[in-house]
């Protein structure tokens, strides 16, 4: 089993939660992060400018069995890309094992 965790940009979250959907990837938590990114330069919106060092972004965590992996990646990097800088990152780490608490089935048992 892999972890999957998404940093993606805020405006992309309802593509990427649907392009996961049709893959039938149904279960995954997210939370709204703020994070420093490497560009300096700030934008200019209505003669405001606006500091583009703190961004905020949503964190996506996914738990999948192996045979998941690449298309919940290609998943994701298809619908939260826009070419731009500050697309985000995807990090892939590996999952010991997992439990359901409710039935205390284990392995790919608990994440499917």
């Amino acid at each position: 089993m892999k972890k999957i965790e998404a940093i993606i940009r805020k405006s992309k979250f309802d593509e990427v939660k649907e392009a996961l959907h049709k893959i039938e990837v149904n279960f995954f938590t997210y939370w709204d992060v703020t994070g420093v990114g490497n560009e300096k330069v700030g934008h200019v919106y209505r003669g405001i400018t606006y500091s583009t060092s703190d961004i905020q972004r949503r964190h996506l965590s996914i738990v999948v069995s192996d045979p998941f992996l690449e298309k919940t990646i290609e998943a994701i990097l298809n619908s939260a890309a826009t070419g731009l800088v500050g697309d985000g990152k995807i990090f892939v780490s590996d999952v010991q094992e997992t439990y359901r608490i409710r039935t205390k089935e284990k392995g790919t048992d608990a994440v499917n």
